[in-house]
């Protein structure tokens, strides 16, 4: 029997010349094996797709959010299409009320809500960019993008509007216009009038609107829709400008990638939505099920308190970062735990029994209906009891959580791999194929792929298997980086852009991601860290000689191997009654102990963020350099060497910090 094919060849590569790495072949999705398919001229801007959805789906369910009422959170309030349309017309006859001409920049700052969406809406009605505000990008990054876009309206959380007019927040003084999503408070408004600011709460900002109306002024496909900032390897977020053209593409090609499958989703189908907004995978999942007139729910603001909103919401679509699985299949092998011995020993039967099914071709919900009814019922009935499809991004899932979900939670499950600055999906998983298992799936319908040689990693796409950088180009790449030509020459080359991810082609086109080129790693949760500028703050500190800074994508936390400082290593002993040589102390626990408080110190000095915390160390007496193999001649750590060399170590670290974490 034939191998499927899921990505198609339709360029042979070519080996590299003059001191150029070599180029791999170039891979399609089977649907655009003669091309890409054509554009839908009538759904070519973000305002055409929600235009389009209200003229067929007025009546149906958009937006859901819960009220907190009495002390407990309350039922789930809908917006229909209609209504959300009536208050993106009054949000955008309100901005341009002030002024607000097409080509502004308009901030949004705070959870994902209703409102956030009427205002993105409203952006995509007058020709305005969207720049949404993400807190988390470190330190001073609100700030910071308020700047650089040269933002002078924005829409913000009631939550935040502290922090947007704090001192801290210098470029603050240059807003013109602030919209709550709810209700200020008379001395938010009084500070933000003292900076010349004018301030309005939601209803007010709708009234206005209401008062002057004003016909939208729709975008062409090729104008900005939105410059989306994400991680800098310094701590300086960049700016990823997304046009029309590549939102549509991207929405649209989900269309023509799900016509292949037998499920289809429908009107019915309804989308948690708890990733941050300010991400493109969140984004692009909301702009999908808009064009498609599904609802959306919000969750109400404590991700600890998630699965209480899917009971309530009962979604059919769940879309998360490995780390929001690994919490459930933690969460479910603890419930094991609990069971006696032989209810613990049948489920594992009737879990091996369906895998075994599955793995022989059978789809998930025929291969033991038997095994669903009486085991994992319970587990679909933790996510909702209604999910249909799960789809993991944002990081690498570990294959043993992805088999696991997909024998246990009923429905189907897919990676798929992409960046902002591929508009979200560069690969996309197929549905009951678990030959894909661990991988992240065939090209995208409006993508190319190709591998690139990293000789200096020995990564070579034309060996076999195949394995280099993935550069993608395509409709859904994005056009540069606002403000930073330099940036974006170096990362689009030939009308390539290069990732930075090491992906492995497999015989059946389907791509795996295998290793990082550049030292920015995406820890379990989605969140990208810069290894090297890490261990420049770190090494800051008093009792640190040097450091080697270790993240692994499918875990949650940064560990580090620590060079303590001898003299003030000395020092500390002998303030707190201890003598022994370097070695010696590097064996006390009240040493390791004292370490992590100095990295703690330095951290928070640096306003890092919590996820770039040093949760654990390994504390090496021997300085880096003592040993050339794990150093270059300019004393450049060799990751993969360091690594190699403390791998046992860092491997009972995790172990120990999973189970305090635990406890």
């Amino acid at each position: 029997m034939s191998m499927t094919m899921f990505g198609l060849k339709v360029e042979e590569g070519n080996e590299g010349k003059n001191g150029h790495p070599s180029i791999g072949p170039v891979y399609r999705n089977p649907i655009a094996k003669n091309g890409f398919p054509p554009a839908d001229p009538d759904l070519s801007t973000a305002w055409q797709l929600f235009r389009s959805a209200v003229e067929k789906y007025p009546g149906n369910r958009m937006l859901g959010w819960r009220d907190f009422k009495d002390g407990k959170w309350g039922p789930y309030n809908w917006k229909t299409y209609k209504e959300a349309y009536e208050e993106t017309l009054q949000t955008g006859s309100a901005l341009l009320a002030h002024g607000i001409g097409p080509g502004a920049r308009i901030g949004i700052y705070g959870a994902n809500c209703p409102q956030w969406i009427v205002a993105m809406e409203a952006c995509s009605a007058h020709s305005l960019i969207c720049v949404p505000l993400y807190d988390t990008l470190g330190a001073g990054a609100v700030d910071f993008i308020i700047e650089h876009a040269e933002i002078d309206i924005v829409f913000v959380q009631d939550k935040k509007v502290k922090e947007l007019l704090n001192s801290e927040c210098t470029h603050a003084k240059r807003l013109k216009l602030l919209v709550c999503f709810t209700l200020l408070q008379q001395e938010e408004k009084d500070k933000a009038v003292s900076m010349d600011i004018k301030p309005y709460s939601w209803n007010e900002f709708l009234n206005m609107g209401k008062e002057n109306p004003s016909e939208p002024s729709p975008p062409q496909p090729l104008d900005i829709c939105t410059i989306m900032y994400t991680s800098g390897t310094s701590g300086e977020p960049k700016g990823v400008i997304l046009t029309h053209e590549n939102m549509t593409a991207s929405v649209t090609g989900v269309d023509h990638f799900m016509e292949e499958f037998e499920d289809k989703m429908t009107v019915d189908d309804v989308y948690i939505s708890f990733l941050p907004l300010a991400h493109i995978l969140d984004r692009m999942i909301e702009e999908f099920f808009f064009h498609r007139g599904a609802s959306v729910g919000y969750f109400h603001g404590n991700i600890n308190e998630i699965q209480e909103d899917m009971m309530e919401l009962k979604p059919t679509f769940l879309a998360g970062v490995p780390r929001v699985y690994e919490k459930v299949h933690e969460g479910v092998l603890k419930a094991l735990d609990e069971l006696n011995p032989f209810r613990r020993s049948m489920f594992h039967l009737l879990y091996n029994f369906k895998l075994k099914w599955m793995n022989l071709g059978y789809k998930q919900k025929y291969a033991s209906r038997l095994a669903d009814l009486l085991a994992f019922r319970k587990v679909k009935n933790r996510l909702g009891g209604r999910i249909r499809l799960i789809v993991s991004g944002g990081a690498p899932l570990s294959s043993e959580v992805e088999e696991f979900l997909r024998v246990t939670s009923c429905g189907f499950v897919l990676q798929g791999y992409g960046l902002t600055e591929t508009c979200g999906l560069a690969t996309i998983g197929h549905p009951d194929e678990m030959c894909m298992l661990g991988t992240v799936g065939p090209p995208f319908v409006f993508t190319e792929v190709r591998l690139e040689g990293v000789p200096e990693m020995g990564y070579d796409p034309l060996e076999d298997p195949p394995r280099g950088e993935i550069c993608v180009s395509g409709r859904t790449t994005f056009t540069g980086y606002y403000k930073n030509p330099e940036l974006t020459k170096e990362v689009i080359k030939d009308g390539w852009f290069h990732t930075g991810d090491i992906g492995e082609m497999m015989a059946n086109g389907v791509v795996k991601i295998i290793d990082r080129k550049k030292n920015v790693i995406k820890l379990s949760q989605g969140e990208y860290v810069a290894m090297e500028y890490l261990e420049k703050v770190y090494g800051i500190a008093p009792i640190v000689e040097d450091i080697w800074v270790y993240g692994d994508s499918f875990k949650s936390m940064l560990v580090a191997v620590v060079v303590p400082h001898e003299g003030n290593t000395k020092k500390w002993a002998d303030q707190n009654g201890h003598k022994g040589s370097i070695p010696e102390l590097c064996s006390l626990q009240e040493l390791n102990q004292y370490i992590l408080l100095g990295l703690k110190s330095a951290a928070e000095r640096n306003k890092l963020r919590g996820f770039e915390n040093i949760k654990g160390v390994v504390l090496e007496p021997q300085p880096f350099e003592f040993d050339k193999d794990l150093v270059t001649a300019t004393m450049k750590k060799r990751r993969e060497r360091l690594l190699k060399r403390y791998k046992v170590e860092i491997d009972e670290l995790y172990q120990r910090l999973n189970a305090a974490a635990k406890r």
